[in-house]
């Protein structure tokens, strides 16, 4: 089977209103009510109103990847990451990733490739990750972190990085999104 001719046939769920119960500085949180209508079911589902999302692996010439790591509040705990973040108003998903490439590692890179977007996680998001790869990768200046950011960045080999994909230290599902579209590409 031709997977680009894939035709999607489950019956879609057809917003009947939304309603904005919270805003914050990152998202908003909706009530949205769907109904479905061969079965004359309704249902009301939380959704989160997101922009769009960025991460890039960063690469050197000497096949090294620019990581960071951070605290993160959600999990309480450190992870290893690609740099990335949210698209600004107003800022396409390619500036966002140069510029967040940037600020969190004080690298640029000269050769970018767009590898294509991912769901965030469509059961209660409604954003996309975009993903790109950058090589040629070096640093130019120092990071210029937001207030609340605390990033120590580390330059691994990329079969180091690999395998750290494979064993769980690396672990955040967006990153391994963009790894799993990087191997395909790089094929």
């Amino acid at each position: 089977m031709n997977t680009r001719e894939f035709k999607f046939s489950i019956e879609p769920w057809i917003t009947t209103r939304e309603e904005v119960k919270y805003t914050t500085n990152i998202f908003k949180l909706l009530s949205r009510d769907m109904e479905l209508k061969s079965e004359d079911h309704k249902a009301t589902f939380s959704i989160v109103d997101a922009p769009e999302w960025m991460n890039v692996i960063p690469l050197t010439s000497d096949n090294e990847v620019v990581l960071v790591e951070q605290f993160r509040y959600g999990i309480e705990g450190p992870t290893l990451e690609l740099p990335g973040g949210m698209v600004d108003a107003g800022e396409t998903h390619f500036e966002t990733a140069k510029r967040e490439l940037l600020e969190e590692t004080g690298f640029t890179g000269d050769k970018w490739h767009y590898l294509g977007k991912v769901s965030s996680n469509p059961a209660f998001l409604t954003n996309y990750t975009h993903l790109h790869v950058v090589k040629n990768c070096r640093k130019i200046q120092d990071q210029q972190l937001d207030g609340n950011e605390r990033i120590n960045v580390h330059v691994i080999p990329l079969d180091d990085f690999l395998e750290m994909v494979n064993n769980g230290t690396v672990h955040h599902s967006l990153v391994v999104a963009a790894v799993a579209k990087f191997l395909l590409w790089k094929k």
